[in-house]
């Protein structure tokens, strides 16, 4: 790794009354690198998100961007960084067609009115970069199927041109073909050098498109683990903290029918 990563995370800490969610977690993240960001339920993943992108501030620790120390207050304060977060629900509006949807709170306006033309242009652009394919920019959100919305969201949050993209649970509820363009996406993210947060549970996703998989379990790092060089099976092992279940006797079982 060339130089710091852009985002770091040092013995960050984060407590809610009794309840200790982060626990001295650590966090690294390149320019061009997909970081899966795995666990069980509770494991703190929703919080280390927060985290970075503002919504919570850490009790302890240290964030670091591109190597210096910085305090992230609020969302804007990671937006102004180059964090860009994507959650689950998308908070996308359905009576707004794609450009609106892009450009929203971020509108760009000439000599005092909405220019529509400039706005659409650049959303065509930047839809094209992406190879993102939609009937139309001025089709309403409401007309896309679950895939296109997606894309649609994670487009918008290029919009503000961040180094680090939060991806929380990107391909939930999406089917085959869906999922497919979804993480086509995320490689294409990577092309572009940006450093890509993917929040999941489909291990099967995880396998396909990320470099490292860094595992939560009850609020600590329990392995970061490259994927040329693990499997699946490894990976459950450290999600759940334990090598005997139910994938690690399965496997056991198929090497001794095999010899």
């Amino acid at each position: 790794m060339a130089g710091p990563p852009v985002l770091a995370l040092r013995s960050v800490s984060k407590r809610f009354g009794a309840v200790q969610a982060l626990t001295e977690v650590e966090l690294d993240v390149a320019a061009g690198e997909v970081v899966a960001l795995v666990g069980d339920n509770g494991a703190g993943k929703s919080t280390l998100v927060k985290a970075i992108a503002g919504v919570n501030q850490p009790d302890e620790g240290v964030i670091e961007w591109e190597g210096r120390p910085v305090v992230i207050h609020r969302p804007q304060d990671a937006q102004h960084l180059g964090v860009a977060t994507v959650y689950q629900d998308l908070a996308l509006c359905d009576n707004l067609d794609v450009v609106g949807n892009l450009f929203l709170g971020r509108e760009l306006r000439r000599f005092g009115v909405l220019n529509e033309v400039g706005m659409e242009r650049r959303s065509r652009e930047l839809l094209d970069t992406l190879s993102i394919r939609i009937p139309s920019v001025r089709i309403p959100i409401a007309s896309l199927s679950g895939g296109q919305r997606q894309v649609v969201a994670i487009a918008r949050a290029l919009i503000g041109e961040p180094k680090i993209v939060i991806l929380d649970e990107p391909t939930a509820a999406l089917g085959v073909e869906q999922t497919a363009q979804v993480l086509d996406l995320v490689e294409r993210l990577r092309d572009r050098g940006l450093g890509v947060i993917l929040v999941s549970h489909n291990m099967a996703d995880v396998m396909a498109v990320s470099d490292r998989v860094a595992v939560l379990r009850l609020g600590r790092n329990n392995g970061v683990f490259d994927v040329r060089y693990t499997n699946q099976q490894e990976i459950i092992s450290a999600i759940t903290g334990a090598t005997d279940n139910a994938v690690t006797r399965r496997q056991s079982r198929g090497q001794e029918g095999v010899s």
